[in-house]
């Protein structure tokens, strides 16, 4: 399911990807940060680790490595990152992701 048109309106962030390989719409708060990405290409992102996160696939199929563990995720389907814990992915071309970081300052909101 793509995001509604209103929500493509909403910033983007700087992320070391292209807008052509991944594009972000975010909200911020004090609390936190809630980002959808929509990846035009498949990307394969590499370990590492940051405070919580928590995710859930909208479209498309994420494959990922939580602390050595591997699953795939497909639309409806949730994950939970605990603070600290090593993960790398592997997201298909197509796919969309709401993701929520427990962080408010993960990224920076694009100028």
């Amino acid at each position: 399911m793509p995001i509604a048109e209103f929500m493509r309106n909403l910033p983007a962030i700087d992320i070391p990807f292209p807008d052509d390989v991944v594009s972000t719409n975010v909200i911020r708060s004090d609390d936190g940060l809630a980002v959808f990405f929509t990846f035009h290409k498949t990307v394969d992102l590499p370990a590492h680790f940051h405070k919580a996160q928590w995710g859930t696939v909208l479209q498309g199929k994420i494959e990922l490595t939580i602390e050595g563990h591997t699953r795939s995720y497909r639309p409806g389907e949730t994950y939970s990152i605990p603070s600290g814990a090593t993960h790398s992915a592997r997201i298909v071309a197509g796919t969309v992701v709401l993701d929520v970081f427990e962080e408010p300052d993960r990224y920076s909101l694009r100028a």
